[in-house]
């Protein structure tokens, strides 16, 4: 049984066995002290007192011992007691420290849920980092990165490989709510893509429920990233030549485009269903209905594989039809 016991205290944490041996010679002392000069130290509460603030070199004078004998446990308590609280203060800060370090360092597992993970540091993750960072919780996974680049209470930093098990579950995986993965820059092009890939099928294989965002570079991985698990896909590649394309033909399209993207933040720009009061209208009035009733801007319709931007007053909206709009909601 005296084993059993010894062996469960070996296994505490070294700050609970240094503040346990430390309360039980306060304890010890305090009572000592009661017994041999009862009359300075009235109670046994008044003894514990005593040796807190004699071990603690506090010293505040309102019970001290008169005779040899309590003058000499006061000395012993000074020499060994003061020993185990002071590393008892040490292991405390140095415990603190660690603990710190360790979380910048992105040691510390993630414990919280509805969070935003982003996988890689680069400019677009920094990007999203500063977007979000009022409104959501959010994680930062990358395995370059010797501390959290972002000083701020939302922005949790896991260090490691983000199709590692582990890693994910660090990062709380299987309670956030979305993932955005994007595209190692360090690498070629096709070697980005397939660790984007690995990096979904790790993800789907921990939580299949969760949304996730992948930035593809090479069109051919397009499918592969689609059958791994991604919600939806940025061709990064595509987009930057679709502007560069645009801006040879359109010399003003660039700036444009930027402020409307800018414009967008806060705003959705996604495919409504369209509705049955909307069936049969044409574009115009389709559009400033939404417009005048739901503050919804419209852009355009998709019917099938085709997207028509602005189309002409002819064209009715059929109830198969996604359209194309810039809503708050």
């Amino acid at each position: 049984m005296t084993n059993h016991l010894y062996m469960r205290f070996i296994r505490l944490p070294i700050l609970a066995r240094i503040l346990m041996i430390a309360a039980v010679m306060i304890f010890l002392f305090g009572s000592l002290i009661h017994y041999i000069e009862p009359k300075s130290f009235p109670t046994i509460f008044d003894g514990v007192w005593w040796a807190i603030i004699t071990a603690s070199t506090v010293g505040y004078g309102d019970f001290y011992p008169v005779s040899v004998a309590g003058r000499v446990t006061g000395m012993i308590l000074l020499l060994v007691g003061t020993g185990f609280l002071s590393s008892y203060f040490i292991h405390l800060s140095a415990a603190t420290v660690n603990k710190q370090n360790a979380y910048s360092e992105g040691r510390v597992g993630f414990k919280g849920n509805g969070h935003i993970i982003i996988i890689g540091w680069n400019e677009r993750s920094r990007t999203i980092l500063r977007s979000l960072i009022k409104t959501e919780s959010l994680i930062l996974v990358d395995d370059t990165l010797g501390s959290n680049p972002i000083k701020d209470d939302n922005v949790h930093f896991i260090r490691g490989r983000a199709n590692k098990d582990e890693t994910l579950l660090n990062a709380g995986i299987s309670t956030a709510k979305k993932v955005i993965i994007t595209s190692d820059q360090n690498l070629d092009e096709l070697q980005a893509d397939m660790n984007t890939i690995l990096t979904l099928l790790a993800i789907k294989g921990l939580n299949p429920d969760i949304r996730c965002i992948a930035e593809i570079q090479t069109s051919e991985q397009i499918n592969n990233a689609r059958r791994a698990g991604a919600d939806e896909l940025i061709p990064t590649n595509a987009l930057t030549s679709a502007v560069l394309l645009n801006s040879i033909s359109s010399p003003e399209v660039v700036s444009p485009l930027l402020d409307l993207l800018g414009e967008l933040n806060g705003k959705h720009l996604s495919y409504i269903e369209a509705e049955a009061s909307l069936i049969n209208k044409d574009f115009p009035e389709a559009s400033s209905f939404l417009q005048r009733e739901r503050k919804i801007i419209l852009i355009g319709i998709k019917r099938g594989d085709n997207v028509i931007v602005s189309p002409l007053n002819n064209i009715k909206i059929k109830y198969d039809d996604q359209l194309l709009a810039i809503s708050n909601d």
